[in-house]
């Protein structure tokens, strides 16, 4: 299990690599500006100790006015590599900031945003939605926020180590491996402190991403909360996820933050033993005081770099921990879109043979359902809560697959046909509407984006909506949304339906398109629904029985099955399960 876990862990460091090759080129130019800053560093040591010893040289000849004659030009030189050593670490910071985290982030995000697109309805329906906006917001910018941080440690850090080892090797062996004598322990003790917090970095986004839904949910519901005097509820659900990330969140830090003390602790002996050493050496050996101070300089950079490595490992383990909860949405199974549909006219028959189908595999729920609309044909479909209704209308427009049997369109099996052309063939109207902020022609348009506003006009006309639109302020140019305050549900509703007028498709799917207008509305609606329908195949999923009583089959369900079916007439003449239905709405 622990070599599993290892190898899904270096998985992901792999996939963030990957997913940094668009931006290579850019990240190979910081590597540069890295390298040449690193190269200014290891320089200037040398620069300085020679400038030293000069100085010592010239001090002890009793020459020191003439010393500053001649040291004037290196002293120009030092400044200069300085400067440049400055304006390179400058450059690198501007090109990582401006360039590399901003395409990062959102290469990162558009691929989300298509793989949602190619994604199915259940994925969206099993994953909260506060925990989606999480993961494209959060995660993605905690993502881009380290990983340029990560790439310039790494590449900075172990580049300058190499090079001040050979420069202090070069200029005195014995001091050198002083230096670097603590470095191995140091390194092994950061990578496991760094191990340890990886997990608690998981729990911190996990948890993140659990506040964030029910923030979400709290904000969306909030009327919902009101009403019901919810508010110390909510509170106390969200005190307990935020004490639940204070505690992932304090212990990620605190294991994240040990490693970089740890090293400066370890660098801190080095320092003191090398000045300690360096001074023995100094007066036993005749080591120049110029190659103690180099020594010392390259012992305060080589602290430095180490440090950084440290910090970029304990980041990794952070951008890891958000990777991989990108990663799992990249790796959600997605719909299969081949197929196709042929061009020619749809005639509209749908059939379902011994047809199965469970949202999960202990509950199943509709089980060998076999049924057959010819075209052209109303079909309504009733039942209790649970009893598959809408579950049919899902599998017709494959927002699932079934478990087994077959769904045919026109004698062809939908598993074969393209999902994008068989949804084209149907106009839904849904229970619950959905409006985007836009206008309401942009809204009414949403289903035929090219419709003239003569043609938007006209449907709102049949679905009865073009008064109440005709007195709003701005007309159809009025802007609303899904909390639109100044519509009411019912309003909200016919909109839809207009939308539905609007693209006119061979088949229609309504769900209870009629549950939130009143009895008067409700009667003008089905009459324009009446004209809507005809020549079309219509699936009516209803619940009040009144607006479906002209329908040409009735197909009452009950756990998945299909327990009645008829006219509305040939129904209450059974005296069966309808007829109890009918009976429990309408009898007095």
């Amino acid at each position: 299990m622990k070599q599993s876990a290892n190898r899904k862990k270096d998985n992901t460091t792999m996939r963030l690599v990957a997913e940094a090759k668009p931006i290579a080129g850019w990240l190979a130019l910081g590597a540069v500006l890295d390298i040449l800053a690193v190269l200014c560093a290891v320089a200037s040591p040398e620069l300085l100790g020679s400038l030293v010893q000069k100085l010592c040289d010239y001090w002890d000849g009793g020459r020191v006015g003439k010393v500053l004659g001649l040291l004037w030009n290196e002293m120009w030189i030092l400044v200069a590599v300085y400067a440049a050593h400055g304006l390179f670490n400058w450059l690198n910071m501007l090109l990582m900031n401006k360039v590399v985290s901003r395409h990062f982030t959102c290469n990162i995000r558009i691929k989300i945003s298509e793989k949602i697109k190619r994604l199915p309805v259940k994925y969206v329906d099993q994953t909260p939605v506060g925990d989606i906006l999480s993961r494209m917001t959060g995660d993605v910018s905690e993502i881009g926020g380290y990983v340029h941080q990560i790439f310039d440690i790494m590449v900075k850090g172990f580049f300058q180590i190499v090079m001040i080892a050979i420069a202090m090797f070069l200029e005195n062996w014995i001091l050198a491996c002083f230096v670097v004598l603590l470095t191995p322990l140091s390194m092994f003790l950061s990578s496991k402190i760094a191990g340890v917090s990886e997990k608690y970095f998981d729990k911190m986004f996990a948890f993140s991403g659990k506040l964030t839904e029910l923030v979400e949910e709290s904000f969306s519901n909030y009327p919902t909360t009101k009403a019901y005097n919810l508010e110390e509820y909510t509170q106390k659900k969200h005190t307990e996820v935020n004490e639940e990330l204070y505690e992932s969140t304090a212990k990620a830090n605190f294991t994240g933050s040990v490693v970089q003390p740890l090293i400066k602790f370890s660098n801190a002996l080095a320092y003191i033993l090398i000045n300690l050493i360096g001074g023995l050496l100094m007066l036993k050996n005749g080591v120049s005081v110029g190659v103690i101070v180099t020594i010392i300089l390259y012992a305060r950079q080589f602290a430095s770099p180490l440090e950084q490595i440290a910090m970029g490992f304990a980041n990794l383990n952070h951008v890891k921990a958000s990777a991989r909860r990108v990663f799992a949405i990249f790796d959600a199974e997605e719909e299969i879109s081949s197929g196709d549909l042929p061009e020619k006219e749809i005639k509209g028959s749908v059939a379902f043979q011994n047809v199965s189908f469970s949202y999960t595999k202990e509950e199943p729920l509709i089980e060998n359902l076999n049924l057959k609309v010819s075209p052209g044909q109303n079909v309504a479909i009733v039942g209790p809560t649970g009893a598959g209704k809408t579950t049919i209308v899902n599998l017709i427009m494959r927002f699932y697959d079934i478990d087994s049997g077959t769904i045919s369109l026109d004698g062809r099996n939908t598993a074969e046909l393209s999902r994008n052309a068989l949804r084209e063939r149907f106009g839904m109207v849904l229970q619950d509407t959905w409006l985007f902020r836009g206008t309401i022609l942009e809204n009414v348009a949403y289903g035929k984006p090219n419709a003239t506003r003569e043609e938007v006009e006209d449907a709102c006309r049949r679905a009865y909506c073009d008064h109440f639109i005709r007195t709003m302020p701005d007309g159809y140019d009025t802007v609303i949304g899904e909390d639109t305050a100044n519509l009411s549900g019912g309003q909200k509703q016919l909109l839809t339906i207009a939308r539905a007028f609007l693209a006119d498709k061979p088949l229609l799917i309504l769900d209870e398109a009629t549950s939130n207008v009143d009895t008067r509305t409700e009667v003008l609606i089905q009459k324009a629904m009446d004209e809507l329908m005809k020549g079309k195949t219509c699936f009516v999923i209803a619940h009040r029985l009144s607006t479906i009583v002209d329908s040409d089959v009735i197909l009452v369900l009950n756990h998945g099955k299909i327990v009645e079916q008829g006219t509305h007439k040939e129904l209450l003449q059974k005296q069966g399960f309808y007829y109890r239905m009918y009976q429990s709405q309408y009898a007095i």
